[in-house]
């Protein structure tokens, strides 16, 4: 049996971030639940094609209640809060990324959202 793997990365729609604030976002949380990742967990997923999907949440409330359950879950996560140099003010959480992990385990807590 194959186990595919990948990594979800949740922006908020709400904040109006320019597509450049957007990548940046996506960038740094990407990087950090990757490193926060079980080696077994980060080997499946650059065997499998690093597969990285960007969907979007409507509000703060909606990130933070699907950290939790990814966090329940077991799975890697790192919520990012921005630094407040350029759009945003600072401390405001930005994306949220879950995985790299099994698909399966990542779709039964984001299966229901939308690509951004």
């Amino acid at each position: 049996m194959v186990f595919v793997h990948k990594q979800v990365i949740l922006i908020r729609k709400d904040l109006g971030m320019g597509k450049g604030k957007i990548a940046a976002q996506t960038a740094h949380a990407s990087l950090e639940a990757y490193r926060k990742a079980s080696p077994r967990d980060r080997q499946e997923w650059e065997k499998s094609g690093s597969k990285k999907v960007i969907l979007g949440v409507d509000s703060l409330r909606e990130m933070l209640e699907i950290k939790r359950k990814a966090g329940e879950a077991g799975l890697p996560l790192a919520l990012v809060r921005d630094a407040g140099r350029t759009e945003i003010p600072p401390g405001t959480v930005t994306a949220l990324a879950i995985g790299p992990a099994g698909e399966e385990d990542i779709d039964r807590i984001t299966g229901h959202l939308k690509m951004l």
